[in-house]
């Protein structure tokens, strides 16, 4: 059996970077004529899209997932909307690839510059979110990728039906239909294969659980764009307009509980603290979540819970807030810097000065002022779609669009001239 999980990933791997060469070459007009064709056949599947969801959502109760598991695998009518909206988005976004910057003439007579060009193929690996799938080719197709995707067990008929109708959108539209593949099998053999062929992939994105993330760093020999948790944090400072800053302690939190941008750990300055902890947690109790709070929370709010070390570290997923009381905008960057995980972190103030003081000092890929965390999406952000999230600090960093799925290569353009 591994021989043939081999041998069956070898000839994805092949018919990838077939398929890659042709899609470098394709005009944007083409590419859009897919996705247009893959909107059409996305629209014409949703009944049986949406079943073969529900037949994954029965299976994934009886197997006991978790609440943020399940919240991830739903795909409700709206969600399907949002999902086709998402791929409008995409065709209407400008083709990066192709574009020259940078042009100069240097002393020799030549003239360069750099040009933007598709990274290869991407290899995905993916827990549970069936709308990655198409967030996913979407994206790729758009920025001349070809992909291999491999979603989770828990998703496989929805994975399955969303990706025939877009093999029929590349088919109707004459491109590859190797340009999008989806893994039929979920044997986990297949993802040591994927993140190791070298020849074949170029770039892997995983997204999922930390576990997930956490094996493919440690086994991939193919570069990774990844995050490996997020823990965001909102600040509510000494200057803060409350009635700001409820609702946006309210939606980073309870908007949705299992997505990688709700905040894990509310920040609040002592000269606000006695005002604001009270109003907030009245709010908090009606959403039923539990309050981890620092001494000085919990000398205001009698009902938290003691927050132990390891609470400033945790990405809950869940109804579970760590709260902590803070000097001021230094601790609360050094605190933030040292127990967040780099991802999205915001300040609610009406100080200019300590907004841009937070702005320079947080360490993460998306820093807010006066905004809900929520807002760290590659649909927000007008990226169209988002193929995941970085928060490393080479090539990508935060939403990753198309751009983040291209590089640049130097261009040259000479009249004769030799080196002397």
């Amino acid at each position: 059996m591994q021989e043939s999980i081999e041998q069956y990933m070898q000839t994805v791997g092949q018919q990838a970077r077939q398929a890659s060469r042709i899609l470098a070459r394709a005009s944007t007009q083409t590419k859009n004529n897919a996705l247009s064709a893959i909107y059409t056949a996305l629209k014409n599947s949703e009944a049986a899209i949406l079943a073969a969801n529900q037949i994954d959502m029965t299976k994934a109760h009886s197997n006991n997932l978790d609440s943020a598991l399940l919240d991830r695998l739903e795909l409700t009518p709206a969600r399907f909307r949002g999902m086709l909206q998402g791929l409008n988005d995409v065709i209407s976004l400008v083709d990066p690839i192709g574009e020259i910057t940078d042009m100069a003439y240097r002393p020799s007579g030549i003239q360069l510059g750099k040009m933007r060009v598709p990274l290869g193929v991407v290899g995905m690996i993916y827990e549970s979110r069936p709308n990655v799938t198409l967030e996913a080719a979407s994206l790729a197709l758009k920025s001349g990728n070809a992909i291999i995707l491999r979603g989770g067990s828990e998703a496989l008929e929805s994975n399955q039906a969303i990706a025939k109708a877009i093999q029929h959108g590349l088919q109707v539209s004459g491109l590859p239909e190797a340009a999008v593949q989806v893994i039929n099998t979920t044997d986990r053999a297949a993802v040591g294969q994927l993140i190791t062929m070298s020849e074949y992939v170029d770039v892997i994105v995983p997204r999922g659980g930390k576990g997930l993330i956490e094996r493919i760093t440690n086994d991939a020999r193919v570069p990774v764009i990844k995050h490996l948790d997020g823990n965001c944090h909102v600040y509510v400072e000494a200057q803060a307009d409350l009635l700001k800053a409820l609702p946006i302690a309210l939606n980073a939190k309870t908007h949705r509980y299992g997505v990688c941008n709700a905040m894990e750990t509310l920040l609040v300055d002592e000269k606000v603290a006695e005002e604001f902890l009270p109003r907030i947690a009245e709010l908090y109790e009606e959403k039923q979540v539990e309050l981890r709070g620092c001494p000085a929370t919990r000398r205001i709010l009698e009902n938290a819970v003691p927050a132990s070390e390891e609470d400033w570290y945790t990405e809950y997923l869940g109804p579970i807030l760590a709260v902590k009381v803070v000097s001021g905008v230094e601790e609360a960057i050094e605190h933030i810097n040292k127990y967040g995980s780099h991802h999205t972190d915001s300040i609610i103030t009406e100080n200019y000065s300590i907004a841009r003081e937070f702005l320079a000092g947080v360490d993460s890929s998306s820093v807010m002022i006066n905004a809900s965390t929520r807002f760290a999406d590659g649909f927000e952000y007008g990226l169209g779609a988002e193929i995941g999230i970085s928060t490393d600090k080479i090539h990508a960093r935060g939403p990753v669009g198309l751009e983040g799925l291209t590089s640049q290569k130097w261009i040259v353009f000479g009249d004769g001239q030799i080196r002397q």
